[in-house]
């Protein structure tokens, strides 16, 4: 093994998390440590933030620094990320697309013909999620409650509940859950002994305090199933009855996954019975069609409806 390929190897072996004790690096690249030792002040010269510890229990390990360096990804990781970010870049999180997609055609440019060909196959055979959402999440909040987890680390922030009430939480964070069209946090809330379910759009100011703490299993054991059991429970869905002023076609590719029932009256129109929803969301997503249309039902929908349209009103005068 030559010097380039060794000291490729050792960047490698030194990007899995952990430690690695010299005696064991030599190993695997059938060099002497002092050979490894020499290696590793190579990395640090072109920027790797390698670590040294001493002791019996010492080695090197990399760890973050003050630039993003080169990374080197096997066959598998280069796929997955690749399809992780054209996934990523429909997701709800503010200002992702853009940076997902700038990632993606970086990542493009210097995959392999084959890797390519695999990361076509996939993507086209995956049916891709819904493209509109409810709420956006901050990505840096995303990124502060996200590396909390991994860490095992507790987290203040601010949150303010469904009823507009403003509140400061402590929580260690167990579990960030994707459902349906928002982001949801599974934590044990320090303050007040329970568990609690907070939505990431609604979290603010999020900070790792530092505080480590020993995991607690989650109700049922499934976090995620357990955010989705008590997101059904708790919220009241409905049908949408209405009359859309779009052809049919242009009304059912508009709304996608979520057309429901949909019948032509004209040329120019159709009845719309939607799939069942919260009536939050029914309205977003007829308001997101761009064109007039007259609500029918249910009472609970034609309410929010006068509601919104006349704080919509209130906000232009």
């Amino acid at each position: 093994m030559n010097d380039a390929a060794r000291l490729l190897r050792l960047l490698s072996l030194l990007q899995t998390p952990r430690e690695w004790p010299g005696s064991e690096l030599a190993g695997r690249l059938g060099v002497t440590p002092r050979t490894v030792r020499r290696d590793v002040d190579r990395l640090r010269d072109l920027g790797y933030p390698v670590e040294a510890t001493m002791g019996a229990l010492g080695g090197y390990r990399l760890v973050a620094g003050t630039a993003m360096p080169p990374l080197l990804l096997d066959d598998e990781e280069a796929v997955a990320i690749a399809v992780g970010l054209r996934t990523a870049a429909r997701q709800p999180v503010a200002g992702i697309a853009e940076a997902s997609l700038r990632a993606l055609s970086k990542l493009q440019q210097v995959l392999p013909p084959r890797l390519a060909r695999r990361v076509s196959s996939l993507t086209s055979a995956t049916a891709p999620p819904a493209s509109s959402f409810a709420s956006l999440v901050d990505p840096a909040q995303l990124t502060v409650i996200a590396g909390a987890v991994t860490a095992r680390e507790r987290v203040r922030f601010g949150y303010v509940t469904q009823e507009n009430v403003v509140s400061k939480r402590h929580v260690e964070p167990v579990q960030l859950v994707a459902l349906g069209r928002r982001w949801y946090l599974l934590a044990f809330d320090v303050e007040r002994d329970d568990w609690r379910i907070f939505r990431l759009d609604r979290i603010s100011a999020a900070l790792a305090t530092g505080a480590r703490f020993t995991p607690r299993v989650p109700p049922g054991g499934d976090a995620t199933g357990y955010v989705t059991q008590r997101m059904y429970d708790t919220a009241p869905t409905y049908r949408a009855r209405a009359t859309l002023r779009l052809p049919v076609e242009l009304a059912r590719a508009r709304l996608a996954d979520f057309a429901g029932e949909l019948t032509a009256i004209d040329d120019a129109s159709c009845g719309w019975h939607s799939v069942e929803d919260t009536v939050d969301y029914l309205a977003f997503r007829l308001t997101l069609l761009g064109c007039e249309f007259v609500v029918h039902g249910p009472v609970e929908l034609v309410e929010h409806m006068r509601g919104l349209g006349e704080r919509i009103s209130r906000s232009v005068t």
